[in-house]
């Protein structure tokens, strides 16, 4: 029971206030330091580095800010866990990650993505995630939790392949 107040306190002080989903059809990455708008609605900003996050942030509440830097710090575990928004049919995302990051280039550029600013589901996820893993689940365990959890009341999942 402690730790599930845990897991709610820890979500609480990241997302504050629930937000809205919204898309359709996703496109390709804007330019460094210029946001680009994608085909369902969603700015990308590539910027040089998961250090540095999009300017397309500056308006967002810190909690957003916050986990959109523990996304870049968890791409490979995010990678891992599907969405339960319906961003896979409406931006064809492919995992949770896609809702923050689009792609890392060799270099080390990433396209960010607006989506999860405007959609708890996404937030929530990632956060969830995160925090599991900081408990010392593995990323199998992680999924099948996070699986459980929105197998119900929530739209069709990204088409995640299982974790390694």
């Amino acid at each position: 029971m402690l730790r599930r107040l845990s897991m709610i306190a820890l979500v609480a002080v990241f997302l504050g206030a629930g937000v809205g989903c919204s898309g359709q059809a996703n496109s390709s990455g804007g330019h460094a330091g210029h946001p680009h708008m994608a085909e369902n609605g969603d700015l990308q900003e590539k910027t040089a580095s998961p250090d540095q996050l999009p300017g397309f942030l500056d308006t967002q509440p810190e909690q957003v800010k916050r986990v959109y830097s523990l996304a870049a710090a968890h791409m490979e575990l995010l990678g891992g866990m599907p969405c339960y928004c319906g961003c896979g049919e409406s931006a064809g995302h492919i995992s949770n990650l896609n809702c923050f990051i689009r792609e890392v280039s060799a270099d080390g550029a990433v396209v960010w993505d607006y989506h999860a600013t405007r959609c708890g589901v996404c937030l929530e996820i990632a956060v969830k995630a995160a925090a599991y893993k900081q408990q010392g689940k593995s990323n199998a365990d992680i999924r099948r939790t996070i699986d459980a959890s929105y197998s119900k009341g929530y739209a069709e999942p990204t088409p995640t392949p299982l974790p390694g």
